[in-house]
């Protein structure tokens, strides 16, 4: 699963313009699975247009399946933002627990709570969602003048 946010940047003020996650079926192969991200993923992008993309790092773990898994989806995603030429940042873990929650060893569930306030929700955005949202207010933070 792999998860989305768009915000909008206006001056000081962030705007959420939408979020969701893209579900590969179980049973699919690799191949079918990056196919499918890779063409939801151009459906968000002509539909919000957006200026930048953020991506957070690849965090090692223990699991080496997970991660290569981590690195399959991150090129897909990077190679679908190069295909409509939009810049990727990439931001360590820490650096958008940071930027969202003011401490770097925040929790997934801080973090949302966070996204929640900072962008007026009404409900805690699904986890892998709310990532994707930290790294747009990251982003939106580090480039104070650039819309995403």
């Amino acid at each position: 699963m792999t998860g989305y946010g768009v915000i909008d940047k206006s001056g000081n003020y962030l705007r959420h313009v939408g979020h969701g996650e893209i579900k590969p079926r179980k049973d699919s192969l690799l191949s079918e699975v990056l196919m499918h991200i890779y063409s939801q993923l151009c459906a968000v992008i002509v539909e919000t247009k957006p200026q930048a993309v953020a991506l957070e790092n690849i965090f090692y773990g223990k699991n080496v399946r997970s991660l290569i898994r981590q690195a399959q989806v991150r090129g897909v995603v990077i190679f679908t933002c190069a295909d409509h030429g939009i810049p990727v940042f990439e931001y360590s873990p820490l650096e958008v627990k940071k930027a969202v929650v003011g401490y770097g060893r925040a929790e997934k569930r801080q973090v949302q709570m966070m996204v929640k306030a900072i962008l007026k929700l009404d409900a805690l955005p699904p986890a892998d969602a709310a990532d994707a949202l930290a790294a747009a207010i990251c982003q939106a933070n580090f480039l104070k003048e650039q819309p995403l």
